[in-house]
């Protein structure tokens, strides 16, 4: 069954639904020290007899993943960085637990057969993961949004193959799917993310042109990890959102667009033919909608701050500035040209972010960056469509030279 937008699932027998619900769901969760995984976990940890977990897994922090597996009775845990595995292993010694380290064991521990998948790794390391969870044809809560931007096309029909059911977990496209529901996606004429803005939603050029790392990464809403909040920063994750929006909600390119909104509150809008406009409201809170795709087609308890209002007292709205935040313009190229572009796109602006982050680019040379290494791989003909998960990898590799090699060249100018 399949729930990549913009249909619910088709619904249960009222036995099955009661069996489900009396049964606790099989839980693998890739990324768990991370925002997304620690988020996923605070729910979890709110109703623990509801879930089983099987799998968690992590980067390189082998101390803070053994106490998750302990404190959650997962089965098993997995540090995807080879020289954290001793300490893992240590850690769970004599605990009953399974530890596991590198590539090939993140790929195993996303294909143990589980109900559930929380898809969190971040950037493009989590594809190969989250397209081995895919393919056991569970449900997959995606929070990779590298997956739909590196391989949309060969994703989307990895999910068609297997029958699973794929749900959203980015704010913005899990507001999505609310309001639009079961709705004929010809009746739609819009779907409008919303951004806040970001830390520099008012800075001028030359403000931006001084920006430090500490600035970039002080979100004003959203509590994040230090990648995804610089893509705030430089609006990189808006861009990156409708490339996924595209895959997720195909009504074509035209009918996808985004808006600023700083207080967060509105996190999609959806248009219809008829004049309405449908939007998902709620305080910026990942809880939410990790909530929604944990236990669609239900609703389950989650200790959100509740909505109000008349304390709010405005909402605010207003045109991205692509001169300022030249980053929405490259994705859009990207999107635009299609083929291997997005890949390419992703991969040079995690490089990028790194190299902002170290210290050895400023902020406006982030997009740059980006947009001089779609203009490179376009000369060496890189942008033609991926025919396999292994050519995706390989074009993400060379994405990743060239951009190491703008990088230096840009660092030592």
């Amino acid at each position: 069954m399949i729930v990549a937008a913009p249909h619910p699932p088709t619904s249960r027998p009222a036995a099955e639904e009661s069996t489900r619900a009396a049964s606790p769901c099989r839980l693998s969760i890739l990324g768990a020290t991370g925002s997304i995984g620690t988020s996923t976990l605070d729910l979890v940890a709110r109703d623990a007899d509801a879930y089983d977990i099987e799998a968690v897994t992590a980067n390189c922090d082998a101390g803070r993943l053994a106490d998750i597996a302990i404190r959650h009775r997962a089965r098993i845990a997995v540090v995807a960085d080879p020289t954290a595995y001793r300490e893992l292993a240590d850690r769970l010694a004599g605990t009953g637990i399974a530890a596991a380290a590198g590539p090939e064991a993140l790929v195993e521990a996303a294909a143990r057969p589980v109900d559930c998948v929380v898809a969190a790794i971040v950037g493009a390391a989590g594809l190969s993961p989250t397209i081995a969870a895919v393919r056991q044809g569970c449900r997959v809560a995606l929070a990779n949004k590298e997956c739909l931007v590196t391989a949309g096309d060969l994703f989307m029909r990895e999910v068609v193959a297997s029958g699973a059911e794929l749900l959203p977990v980015d704010s913005e496209h899990s507001a999505a799917f609310q309001a639009i529901g079961a709705s004929d996606l010809d009746a739609i004429e819009q779907i409008t993310l919303t951004a806040s803005g970001g830390p520099f939603r008012t800075w001028s050029l030359e403000q931006l042109a001084a920006a430090t790392p500490g600035q970039a990464l002080k979100h004003p809403n959203w509590s994040m990890g230090a990648k995804i909040s610089i893509d705030s920063a430089t609006m990189m994750n808006k861009g990156l959102e409708l490339i996924e929006a595209f895959h997720l909600f195909p009504v074509g390119v035209a009918r996808l667009g985004m808006v600023v909104h700083p207080q967060s509150i509105v996190h999609c809008l959806v248009s219809y033919r008829d004049g309405s406009v449908l939007a998902q409201m709620s305080s910026p809170d990942m809880r939410t909608p990790i909530a929604l795709a944990l236990a669609w087609p239900r609703r389950m308890q989650a200790p959100t701050e509740r909505l109000d209002l008349a304390r709010v007292g405005s909402l605010t709205f207003e045109a991205a500035d692509e001169v300022r935040f030249p980053a929405i313009a490259v994705a859009r190229q990207a999107l635009a040209a299609g083929g291997s572009a997005p890949a390419v796109l992703n991969a040079a602006n995690e490089i990028a972010v790194e190299a902002f982050l170290g210290g050895r680019i400023g902020f406006l040379d982030i997009a740059a960056t980006v947009a001089k290494c779609l203009e490179a791989a376009d000369r060496r003909g890189l942008l033609a469509p991926a025919p396999d998960l292994g050519t995706v990898l390989a074009i993400d590799g060379e994405a990743r030279q060239m951009a190491r090699s703008l990088v230096n060249q840009t660092s030592t100018t």
